[in-house]
Order: C-alpha cells, then sequence, then structure tokens
C-alpha cells in the first residue's frame, strides 16, 4: 500500500510501505486549463485528443491563462443545465436505463471487495451534515452514511435514470426521504452554493467526468472551509506494466461501453496538483474483481 500525504506548504511525501520504508520528496506545479463554460460561450466546437484520451476545448487559451471557476459565485441551474447538455449530449432512455441498471446489479462483486476500503474511509467524513455525493449512481455508498446524526444527502448525477436506484438505496439504508435530494447535473459544474455543503464524495467519478481539474474546483469551491472530499477512484497502472499495456489496448472501447469511463487517468496527480488548503491523504490498493480497473486509490482530501 502507499500513503501519500501532501500539504500546500511544504513539499510531497510519499512513503511506499514494503519490507523497509522509502520516502522521496518532490514539488508539484498546479496545471493550468481553461473554464469549460469560456470555451462553449466563445462557440468553440474544436476538440483535441490527448494521450489519455480526454477531449480538450481549443480555444486562445496558453498556458498564462489563469484558471477561472465557472461562476465566481455559484453555478446556476440555468448553466448547470446548459453545461449538462454540452457535456452529456442526451441519450436514448434505453441507454440510461441500462446502465443504471448495471450499476445497481452488475457491480455487486466489486461492493464486496471494495467495502472494508470504504467503512474505513467512511469513519472519516466526521459530523458532517450535508453531503455531496458527486456520481451518485445507484447509491452503493448511501448504506455508509446511516451512523451520521441528522445528515443530509445531495446526490449528483447526469444519468436521470439513477434516481429511482438511489432512492431506493437511501430508503433501505434507513435515510428519511425529506433527507435525500437527487440533482440532475454534471460534476463539473454543480447548481450549489458556495461553500455550502460539509462532505463531497467521489466514487469510480474522476474516471468519467469531462474535465477532472474543474471537476475538482467545484468541490474545493462547494466545501465549507475546514470540509472534506472522500475519494474512492480506480487509475492508471504503472507505466511499463503488463496491465498498463492491456489499459492502453482497451481504454477506447471502455469508453463507450462504460459511459466515458477512462482506464488510465492518472488522478492522483490531479488531486496533487489541486492544492487543497488541508492537503490530501492517499492510498493505493489493488483489487482483483475487475483485472483492468485493479490499481485503485482512496482518501481525504481537506479543504
Amino acid at each position: 500500500m502507499m500513503i501519500l500525504h501532501c500539504t500546500p506548504s511544504s513539499p510531497i511525501s510519499v512513503n511506499i510501505l514494503k519490507s523497509s520504508p522509502l520516502t522521496r520528496r518532490t514539488t508539484v506545479r498546479c496545471s493550468v486549463k481553461k473554464n469549460i463554460l469560456n470555451a462553449i460561450d466563445s462557440g468553440s466546437s474544436k476538440f483535441s485528443l490527448c494521450p489519455c484520451g480526454r477531449k480538450h476545448f481549443l480555444g486562445e487559451a496558453t498556458t498564462t491563462t489563469p484558471f477561472l471557476p465557472i461562476s465566481p459565485s455559484h453555478a446556476s441551474q440555468s448553466s448547470s443545465s446548459e453545461v449538462l447538455n454540452k457535456l452529456r449530449p442526451p441519450k436514448p432512455d434505453w441507454y440510461f436505463e441500462l446502465y443504471g441498471w448495471f450499476r445497481s446489479s452488475g457491480m455487486e462483486r466489486y461492493e464486496k471487495e471494495i467495502a472494508g476500503y470504504k467503512k474505513k474511509l467512511f469513519s472519516q467524513v466526521g459530523n458532517a451534515e450535508k453531503v455531496l455525493e458527486i456520481g451518485i449512481g445507484a447509491g452503493p455508498n448511501i448504506k455508509y452514511y446511516n451512523t451520521l446524526p441528522n445528515v443530509s444527502i445531495l446526490g449528483v448525477d447526469p444519468n436521470p435514470k439513477m434516481e429511482s436506484y438511489a432512492r431506493k438505496s437511501a430508503i433501505e439504508a434507513g435515510l428519511k426521504s425529506e433527507d435525500f435530494k437527487f440533482i440532475h447535473a454534471v460534476a463539473e459544474c454543480i447548481p450549489l452554493e458556495d461553500a455550502s455543503v460539509d462532505a463531497v464524495v467521489t466514487s469510480l467519478v474522476m474516471c468519467s467526468v469531462t474535465d477532472v481539474t474543474q471537476t475538482l474546483s467545484e468541490i474545493k469551491r462547494i466545501l465549507k472551509p475546514g470540509g472534506r472530499y472522500l475519494f474512492v477512484e480506480h487509475v492508471a497502472a504503472e507505466d511499463g506494466s503488463f496491465l498498463r499495456m492491456v489499459q492502453n489496448m482497451l481504454d477506447p472501447v471502455q469508453q463507450v461501453v462504460a459511459d466515458g469511463c477512462h482506464l488510465i487517468r492518472p488522478t492522483g496527480e490531479s488531486l496533487l496538483k489541486a492544492e487543497f488548503p488541508g492537503g490530501v491523504d492517499i492510498n493505493k490498493v489493488s483489487l482483483t474483481s475487475f483485472y483492468h480497473l485493479s490499481p485503485h486509490i482512496y482518501g481525504v482530501a481537506y479543504n
């Protein structure tokens, strides 16, 4: 297992737990990217495809262009809907239904294997009363919130058919109907006020968002000072490994059959570059449920 801790005011320390601990230090510079809405508002329809398979808007931005949030205050419902339709064009109902069914019924083996790690992770949510889960899907994580008194859950997902599955999971977990709200939106533009939630959760989400940097910026924006971002994500295997070769081969197909999921995203690096004010703890594990999704990271970022 690899445990990594980073704070903005100090170098990044990486501890690899083997027979003898090895610590190495490095520094990370924040990457700069043009805001999605700026590209949308300018009417740009050009894209480039980078080696990781992600599409990026091409515009007049350069590496010196400062990154701007979607809004200086918060994303309105209208702007959120606009970005949703741009990044996730409407699909046939049967597609949403099929993927909703798979997330509800096809992940049981995975959820059993990851359960121990999730229990450990969700014990660190603190005394959160308002929790936002991005990409809530069928709601497999809702049962981990039932120990929190007076908790209310906001579930964001671009698939509208996920609402019925998530509500069913909420009821089964003992959550009151009024304490769960489903929001049809994308992670890059969430219609919530600044500093409005105590905790944010993502689970197998960063692989399929259109813009990881913008998503992390939104998470920082909506988290209250001192709030926590809990994450469980599959990531790219080590460069040069056999698994990485398999991932490289399967990645284009995975994006088509798994609703935009990318197999080779370096999400851990993106978390470090996001520079959360309180730092980030990252743990790395390998799972066996799905070989091509084996490398995982989980941990907490502190706002």
